[in-house]
């Protein structure tokens, strides 16, 4: 990895007119500022379909993307929507109203499909001149009919009983290999329209990557270590999984007590089998793995540590307290990744409770683990994150989406921890977030990451997550006109010198 530099904000806190970010004009205005601020990576959260809480790591797939993110302008443009089609209300120009985005972009996205369908005859019948929307939408379809099938069925369902999770179905829809040809045809419509929307979803995102990288920007992906329990993974192949005879989890995943949380933090995510994929030779992951990387150009693996040994917590406990480390598949499963799939371009988080077995299972991938500053000075405060400890095959940030804004985790520093603080950066409590932006900058580490709301010196009304809660997450957004040029000015000569823009190799003067 090339010395470089970028920022991480998630699609759905771009400034998009919709009520949420989207893969429309806005991302591609959020890539022309990257390459203007000389930053060579975006990073952003995971991509899939939010279920519980609209968390983006509670995904109802492992595979699909979340049709939030479709345009409706792209749509406009694409002739599948007519302008007066897109609604005129305003939406909060800080936050995402969930209650009223999704409706919103199942109506129009629905309307779009009425339209495609319209035109799909004709277009079928025509045997001459280049591919048609269809005939991509029907290549799409057969190419991805893995995943998308069992996908498209568990979402019909779902719609069919009201939203509920798959265990709370009538018993005879609960058991994917009794429903799948029969219920399939009996809801071959709403499949269909659950494709269509996959299939703009990802050709949106396609064309975003290629702008991305025509203007020198590479995309780091996020990829949860579990997913939901409520997800067409665990109904369509719960064998995969740590489950009773029916189908519910014996244990589930979390933390134990440490700096975010007293009591550990309960994710309730169901807990692999890894013996029966052992057994596969790990074919689940490497599709996993392979469908991510056809999507971005580094992948951010979370929870790494668990692929050591994780927290294993007996079904119905309150809190994460109960559990137990419990073995995991260790480095053979990496060996099958790259036996398949070549080099592995991941960033292993290694933060929390890491052991010598953690870290010489990334060692031995070679694999960069991440340094988070804000912990450096305050709060668990340990000296790997300091960084004169660095070593260079490393990932930097100032905090992630789990941590407070830099501004907001200033303002609840001791005294104490300020004077630090300032003893190691002088004149750092004056612009905090920007004095940790030019620490990771200037550190050794091959790539730094800042998110964009310490760029914008914004506070903890800026946060993304409060880990170990459910509500109000997830929920912010930069504001249309909130990062300006002079911003991103001063993001360019930062980067210029210390040296993070690949395309230059000696300071300008």
């Amino acid at each position: 990895m090339e010395r470089s530099s970028g920022l991480l904000l998630h699609i759905s806190s771009l400034p998009a007119r919709h009520g949420i970010g989207d893969l429309g004009p806005a991302a591609y205005e959020w890539i022309d500022h990257l390459a203007r601020a000389r930053q060579s990576w975006w990073q952003m959260l995971p991509l899939g379909p939010t279920g519980y809480a609209d968390s983006p790591y509670q995904c109802l797939s492992a595979f699909a993307g979340n049709p939030n993110f479709i345009s409706l302008d792209r749509l406009v443009e694409d002739g599948l929507l007519e302008a007066n089609d897109l609604p005129a209300e305003d939406f909060p120009a800080k936050e995402v109203d969930y209650d009223r985005v999704t409706p919103l972009k199942r109506h129009a996205t629905a309307l779009a499909y009425e339209r495609f369908n319209a035109r799909r005859a004709p277009a079928r019948a025509a045997s001459a001149g280049p591919p048609t929307l269809s005939a991509h939408f029907d290549q799409f379809c057969h190419d991805e009919a893995r995943w998308l099938e069992p996908f498209a069925l568990f979402i019909a369902l779902k719609e069919r009983h009201g939203g509920a999770a798959w265990w709370q179905w009538p018993e005879q829809d609960q058991r994917y290999e009794a429903v799948a040809a029969k219920t399939a045809r009996e809801l071959a419509e709403p499949m269909e329209l659950c494709k269509f929307r996959q299939f703009l979803f990802f050709r949106q995102w396609h064309e975003l990557r290629e702008y991305a990288h025509e203007h020198g920007v590479q995309l780091i992906g996020d990829m949860p270590i579990f997913v939901s329990a409520d997800s067409a993974d665990v109904w369509s192949q719960p064998e995969l999984f740590l489950v009773d005879e029916n189908r519910r989890p014996t244990f589930v995943a979390g933390v134990p007590p440490d700096y975010f949380s007293a009591t550990g933090q309960l994710w309730g995510n169901p807990l692999y089998d890894w013996e029966r994929h052992r057994r596969t030779g790990y074919a689940w992951w490497i599709e996993r793995l392979r469908s991510t990387l056809q999507m971005v150009d580094l992948v951010r693996l979370d929870h790494f540590r668990g692929f050591e040994a994780y927290w294993a917590v007996p079904a119905g406990s309150e809190t994460a307290e109960p559990g137990s480390w419990q073995p995991g598949p260790r480095g053979e499963l990496f060996v099958a990744l790259e036996k398949a799939l070549g080099s592995l371009p991941l960033i292993a988080e290694d933060l929390g409770v890491i052991t010598p077995q953690v870290n010489a299972l990334r060692h031995q991938f070679q694999l960069p683990g991440m340094r988070i500053l804000q912990f450096a000075f305050g709060g668990a405060q340990e000296d790997r994150f300091f960084p004169h400890r660095f070593d260079r095959h490393t990932i930097v940030y100032t905090g992630t989406h789990d941590n407070e804004t830099t501004c907001g985790w200033f303002e609840n520093l001791t005294q104490q921890e300020r004077s630090l603080f300032d003893r190691y950066a002088p004149g750092a409590c004056a612009d905090p977030a920007w004095a940790l932006i030019r620490l990771a900058w200037a550190s050794v580490a091959e790539l730094a990451i800042a998110p964009l709301q310490d760029v914008l010196r914004l506070g903890n009304e800026a946060r993304m997550n409060h880990p170990g809660t459910v509500a109000e997450n997830w929920r912010w957004r930069a504001a249309p006109g909130q990062i300006t040029e002079d911003l991103l000015i001063a993001l360019a000569d930062l980067t210029n010198v210390y040296q993070r823009d690949p395309s230059t190799e000696q300071l300008e003067t």
